[in-house]
């Protein structure tokens, strides 16, 4: 097969990642046919009932979303390993394996949080809102992940990677002035920590209101000149100018109602043939989870067109605010080689994994934006 070294590292990750979805997928379908879903619920209800009502029931979700979690990990487990040794033979991680291990540790603990959370949404707007429990879980899920996209930059990313005050005060001030020009208020601009364990550069304007912050990898300071950092940090504010966040979180919260919708159909139609006695029992999560995981990978290439076309804006709005084309070129195409950018990918590929247009799109569209 004549492929570059991009298309075959991209290649190769959809591969374990989608083999770790079927393994996934398949350790609850057993789950939920041999009836295990249902004895699971059964034993950890039994186990917590020495509670009060409401702690006990919160405690019964809890035990039970750890176990089927801690099964889904360690089906999946062979092809997450896969993952990161390919990152490394690409060239793209430098991380040793005790910090992967560590932050893998981490991001387990975060997940499972998270999918206790949000199995005690769907529990609470089944109790609040009856057969229409997934309309409502769907707007609660919404708040919820308002409040992560605002306290991202000063929860959860610090658990991962180390921030500093960006100390280049020329290319400091440049970005805050930027940021004002565009109208979009930030709290100041940091350094990135990438560089101990990935090669990839990158920057960001993460956070919310007062939580909005400039990051700048250290990967992307080392070795790209101020105005190609400015471009792709124009790329980024261009997000906020817009309301990209909030347009893809509408996105995503009416992708996951209907994809709820179809868990309640699935656990109203399928339940009671696997002893699921209907949406509000605890066995159900496993169907819920199937249900509208399919759906969603339906859905999917959707929220990829919308990003792409968001993407396609904030390259417009990027050139426009910095007037620097010959520089969002070079840019482009250095992070296209140094992130390992797929250049050409099939069609299927493109609308179903793509969030972004190619690299060769976003350079034909600067060639023809006037340089100054």
């Amino acid at each position: 097969m004549n492929e570059d070294r991009a298309s075959r590292y991209h290649r190769l990750r959809r591969r374990a990642v989608i083999a770790s979805t079927i393994t996934g997928a398949a350790w609850l379908i057993v789950l939920i046919v041999t009836g295990g879903s249902a004895a699971l619920a059964r034993t950890v209800s039994a186990a917590a009932a020495a509670w009060s009502s409401p702690i006990g029931r919160a405690a019964a979700i809890v035990l039970f979303v750890a176990l089927v979690v801690a099964g889904y990990e360690a089906v999946t487990l062979p092809f997450t390993y896969f993952r990161f040794r390919l990152e490394h033979k690409y060239g793209l991680s430098s991380e040793p394996l005790r910090t992967w291990v560590s932050d893998h540790l981490k991001a387990f603990a975060l997940g499972l949080a998270m999918t206790a959370g949000a199995a005690g949404i769907v529990f609470l707007a089944i109790a609040l809102s009856g057969p229409w429990w997934w309309l409502s879980a769907g707007g609660l899920f919404a708040l919820a992940g308002m409040a992560l996209a605002n306290l991202a930059p000063i929860v959860l990313m610090p658990l991962f990677y180390r921030f500093k005050p960006l100390e280049r005060d020329e290319l400091r001030d440049r970005l805050l002035t930027l940021s004002d020009r565009a109208g979009v208020k930030v709290l100041g601009a940091f350094e990135w920590g990438l560089g101990a364990k990935t090669s990839r550069a990158n920057a960001a304007l993460v956070g919310l209101g007062r939580t909005r912050r400039i990051l700048v990898s250290d990967t992307l300071l080392n070795d790209y000149s101020d105005d190609e950092i400015e471009v792709i940090l124009a790329h980024e504010i261009a997000h906020h100018v817009y309301y990209d966040i909030w347009s893809s979180l509408a996105i995503e919260s009416a992708v996951l109602a209907v994809s709820l919708l179809a868990a309640d159909v699935a656990v109203r139609t399928l339940g009671a043939t696997f002893g699921i006695d209907g949406p509000s029992d605890l066995a159900a999560l496993p169907l819920m989870a199937v249900a509208s995981a399919l759906v969603s990978l339906l859905l999917r290439p959707i929220g990829n067109a919308w990003s792409r076309h968001n993407e396609r804006r904030a390259d417009r709005f990027a050139l426009a605010l910095t007037r620097r084309p010959n520089a969002f070129i070079s840019a482009m195409r250095r992070l296209g080689a140094q992130n390992l950018a797929e250049e050409r990918p099939s069609s299927a590929v493109f609308w179903f994994f793509h969030t972004h247009p190619t690299i060769d799109e976003r350079v034909a569209v600067a060639k023809q934006f006037p340089a100054p």
